[in-house]
Order: structure tokens, then sequence, then C-alpha cells
């Protein structure tokens, strides 16, 4: 069906006001053809060559190192028991380069300030374990999205919270050596693969966004840290938005400077905001996206926290399952694990690294972020009676065991007298198709 409607030409018109006709007249007929859609391997999960025997029609995208696209073609990956252990998220290729690129320096605190969905700190934690990662959203429901995307793909040095930072401002002030804001916009980058997105896009639309995205820069800068780097970015293609910011941006505040980013002959660089780029969906393979890296003058600080000790009753707990330099917390009676020491920041808590224990019983969360050396093998009948929600047999210790298959975690059980009872939560449980997995 036809993607270019009238509000695709009011964009268009609207683009022409600094964007060379060539430039637009190519953008228009992009905007014609089928979206691209990608994907972040997690290499704690699956490799490359199982991933590619899997889906052959993938495509490597160089300027990512996990990352790769294809131009979906009722592929279903997003459906997929693969999906659904974490093996990939599904994110556009052009969004993935946000975190790719931000590069952060070693033991940094990053704070992703519009996290949800999550694509963004998920990228970001599969590239640097070295890094802890403070993702907040302002929507509680999005960011339980967030939190649940984050214990799907087992990441262990990611904190999730859900607030109005502006009312936090004093507590993170300078707290933070890298930054992701990802800010609310116009969208008209998703217009190839989101028709509502482009329905509601108008004019004045971007002008509203334009207003939030001031204000969340100046708080992003109240965070971060001298020597500490801001990677702005937007789905969206107009100047207001994007060019206009970063300019008002910098010139508002002189410690903060742009840096010059990786090129690519798909990256388009406007000349009134020369380090930015856009990735225009003629110029890269991806539905386009606007990003600037910038950093402010001076020192950084030194982060030389130490891990808060395991507590007492836990300890032979962590020291099964290899937690026990974790740095440890106790939120509302719930125990969690965080790869790495960082302050305990007074902020609405989802998670805080890994969810260890509920009601005295090892958590889901535990087996999706621990390697599958902690697991018990299933075979593929034992595997699929387990996504189904079933007991099975099973030659296994009396009490709780993680069960895996083809080197991936699955879940808990909890064994008595040869039988596996199931753990795997009830809202997870599907009846895959066999065989399960194509390797």
């Amino acid at each position: 069906m036809p993607l270019f409607t009238m509000k695709s030409v009011e964009l268009l018109q609207d683009l022409s006001s600094y964007l060379p006709k060539e430039e637009v007249e190519a953008l228009g007929k992009s905007l014609e053809l089928e979206p691209y859609k990608g994907l972040v391997l997690n290499p704690n999960k699956l490799d490359e060559a199982s991933l590619l025997k899997a889906y052959p029609f993938l495509e490597k995208i160089p300027e990512h190192p996990l990352g790769y696209r294809y131009i979906d073609k009722e592929y279903g990956l997003g459906k997929s028991l693969l999906f659904d252990l974490g093996a990939f998220y599904m994110q556009d290729p052009s969004a993935m380069l946000v975190s790719a690129f931000l590069s952060p320096r070693q033991g940094a605190y990053v704070l992703d300030m519009c996290a949800a969905p999550g694509g963004k700190t998920i990228g970001l934690s599969l590239l640097r374990k070295d890094v802890t990662i403070l993702s907040n959203d302002l929507s509680y429901p999005r960011a339980r999205e967030l939190s649940g995307n984050v214990e799907r793909m087992g990441l262990d040095n990611v904190a999730v919270t859900s607030c109005d930072l502006s009312l936090y401002q004093n507590e993170l002030r300078e707290s933070f050596d890298a930054i992701l804001l990802d800010a609310p916009c116009s969208g008209s980058a998703m217009f190839r693969k989101s028709s509502a997105v482009k329905e509601d896009w108008s004019k004045d639309k971007v002008l509203r966004c334009a207003a939030i995205q001031r204000d969340l820069l100046e708080l992003a800068y109240s965070f971060l840290a001298p020597g500490g780097k801001l990677l702005y970015s937007t789905c969206s293609f107009s100047k207001e938005e994007d060019i206009d910011q970063i300019n008002a941006f910098v010139s508002a505040h002189k410690d903060m400077v742009s840096i010059s980013l990786p090129d690519h002959e798909g990256f388009y660089h406007h000349p009134d905001c020369k380090d930015a780029i856009y990735l225009f969906p003629h110029h890269y393979k991806g539905e386009g996206q606007f990003l600037c890296l910038l950093q402010k003058e001076g020192i950084p600080p030194e982060r030389n926290l130490t891990p808060a000790a395991c507590p007492k009753q836990l300890k032979d707990f962590a020291k099964n399952y290899g937690l026990g330099e974790y740095d440890f917390l106790i939120h509302k009676d719930v125990p969690y694990a965080l790869a790495h020491p960082f302050p305990r920041y007074s902020l609405p808590l989802l998670r805080r690294g890994i969810k260890l224990l509920e009601n005295d019983k090892p958590d889901f969360a535990l087996a999706r972020a621990l390697p599958a050396s902690y697991s018990i093998p299933l075979n593929e009948k034992q595997a699929h009676d387990y996504l189904l929600g079933l007991s099975f047999p099973l030659v296994a210790p009396k009490g709780f065991s993680i069960v895996s298959y083809k080197g991936m975690n699955l879940g808990f059980v909890k064994v008595s007298d040869g039988v596996a009872k199931n753990h795997y939560p009830k809202g997870l449980r599907h009846d895959y198709p066999l065989p399960l997995l194509p390797f």
C-alpha cells in the first residue's frame, strides 16, 4: 500500500527550508519503500554463526559490532523463541548507532534519560559490560516494559527507575560520566513503519517537542560530570528539533563542545552542524535518526566506590551463583545484585541489576542473567514441556535448579523424586512449534 500521503507532503515542504532540493526529493521517494528492521545480538546467549544459521537473510551492520538488519517479509523474529530467550533485541538499524557512538570511559556511570522501551540501554549494556547504566522513564507503564526487556536480556549492569528527573536535579548534579538523551520528538523518521505516527505529525507538534527537548538538554547538562559525554538524538528530521537544538545549547554552554563521530558514506552532515549526523533513509539503510555527541570540559571525577557486601543470609546463595563480588541492595525486602558498585540514589526503583529472590524462591531474572554453565541442559522434548509450563522427569539434585536448552537458560525448576516442577512464569508459557531451534 502506498505510504506517500498528505502528511509526507507537509513534512517534505517543511524540510525544504533547510535541505537541498535533491535531498528532499530523494527522501520523499524513500518514504514509499519498505522499512528496514534490525536486531542487536546478545552474545552472552547466542553466537553469530547460530544466529545466521537461523536467519540467513540478515545483513551485518559494520557500524555496530552486534547489529544486523533486514527488510521484513513476515519473518516474525519478534515472536520467535530466540527473541523470548533474550538472544537478541529488535531495534531500528539507525537507532542502534546511538548506543554504539556514546563510547563512555571504563567504569563510567551512565544515565539513559528517556529509556523506554530499552533499546539504547540494552545496546550499550551488551557493548560495554564495564559501565553501570541508570535507565529512567517518566511513564511508569513504559518503565515496567523497559524493566522487563532488561530482565529478558539478562543484563546485570542496569538499574531501572521511573520518575520526573527534574525533581532530583540537586541529588544527581554532575553525577554521570555519560548521558543518552534520546528525546521525545515528532517522529518523522518513523513514517515508514507507523501510520499512526505519520498521521499525528504536524508542524505544531514539532514546535511543542522542541520546547520539551530544550528543557531536557538543560537537565542533562546539570547531570553531566566534568569531562562527561552527552549523546543527543531524535527520530525526527526537523531542524527545530535537531540542528537548532544543538546550536542553541552549545551557544548557551561554552564548556560544551561537539565531537566528530566515525564517518560513513550513508551519514549526512549539514553545514550548519557539521559534527552531527542525519541518518536519512535514502542514504542509510534504516528508518532515520539524528544524533550529535557533545562533551563537557573538565577533569572526570574518580569512581572509587566499593561494592556493598552481600547480606549474611545470602552469602552461600550468592557464592553458588558466582555473585559474591557484586554490589548488593535489599529493596522492599527483595535482594538485588548489580555488577558494579553504584550510588544509592533515592529515585523510585524498579530493579537494580539482577533480582535474586522473591518470597524466598530464586527469581526468574537470576536464571536469565547467569551463563548456561550454572544450568542443567534439557533435550528438545523436555524444553518443549518446560516452555508449556509442564512438569517432566529430570535426573537432578533435589531443590531448585536452572534448566537450559542449547546453551540458553530457560528458567528454574524445583526437583523432587526425579520430577521437575515447572517454575516458568505463566505469562511467558507458549506452545512453540518443533523443531524449537534451527541449529
